[in-house]
């Protein structure tokens, strides 16, 4: 069986200090199964639709990981209509190529980071929009969908690495280890799952100080020329309305701009889900 990761730096594997990445360690779970990882670092829904996609697509893979959207949620262009885009072409072009999806749901950015709550809530409303439209698409294309977001060990600090926004070994585990679990419910075979046990030694102080002060120092860089302009906007807009107890404004205006991304996709009733190739499905 063929297995095809898209993403970005989580499915990479960045932050597994066995560097192998929790799609890799998802697909050793399956029986008899052939991988490629198509993630690249840095990947937005845009990259995955037009790059990764149709290398995958070539590659003609039996079951797909799609996991994308942090990225887009800290760009200062972020637009949840072409996100829903980026998302329906890849889900629906894996679903016409006879291919199962894997999706799941993302962790909030300004709660892994630790950032004050004007920062914050607007990086969360975004992720939480990413959520919204990932949950509606995977219905919509009988992806299997884990709902990641929401468990309990997520936010647990073990699971993360030295920049709160990579899984480390242990998250990464944790992360096949879900997915493997919504995979058996839906009738998939899994030979064994993952232990959640690191079997790598975890990188020094002194490594991930260097990693910070390298490849981090980066990021920030980058970042501060994009996404920290526009985020100091959102955060005064967030401190002005919350002093006036109107914070459930912006939630609304986030609400409607999700509803105009579905309507655009002209979505009609979830189909029936499909179980696995060769199984009769769970009960």
């Amino acid at each position: 069986m063929r297995i095809a990761a898209l993403g970005d730096s989580i499915t990479l594997g960045i932050g597994d200090s066995a560097q192998r990445g929790w799609a890799a360690r998802l697909a050793e779970s399956l029986p008899h199964t052939d991988f490629r990882n198509f993630a690249t670092s840095g990947a937005v829904s845009r990259t995955v639709a037009t790059d990764q996609l149709p290398r995958a697509l070539r590659w003609r893979p039996h079951l797909a990981t799609v996991l994308v959207g942090v990225n887009d949620s800290l760009r200062g262009s972020f637009d949840i209509k072409a996100v829903g885009g980026h998302l329906h072409r890849t889900l629906s072009a894996l679903r016409d190529a006879g291919a199962t999806p894997v999706t799941a749901c993302l962790p909030e950015p300004g709660r892994m980071l630790r950032l004050p709550q004007p920062l914050a809530k607007p990086l969360d409303r975004r992720i939480r929009a990413v959520n919204e439209i990932v949950h509606e698409l995977s219905a919509q294309h009988r992806a299997v969908h884990a709902h990641v977001a929401t468990h309990p060990h997520v936010f647990d600090r073990r699971m993360w690495s030295i920049d709160r926004l990579h899984p480390n070994e242990r998250g990464h585990r944790l992360l096949a280890a879900l997915c493997c679990e919504t995979l058996a419910e839906h009738g998939w075979p899994i030979a064994s799952a993952p232990s959640l046990e690191p079997t790598s030694a975890p990188p020094s102080r002194a490594a991930q100080l260097a990693w910070m002060a390298t490849k981090g120092t980066r990021w920030v860089l980058r970042r501060s020329t994009d996404l920290l302009p526009q985020l100091t906007m959102l955060a005064v807009s967030e401190w002005r309305h919350a002093r006036r107890g109107l914070e459930e404004h912006l939630d609304r205006r986030m609400s409607q701009d999700i509803q105009a991304a579905l309507a655009a996709l002209a979505l009609g009733p979830a189909p029936v889900p499909r179980t696995a190739p060769g199984t009769a499905g769970p009960g």
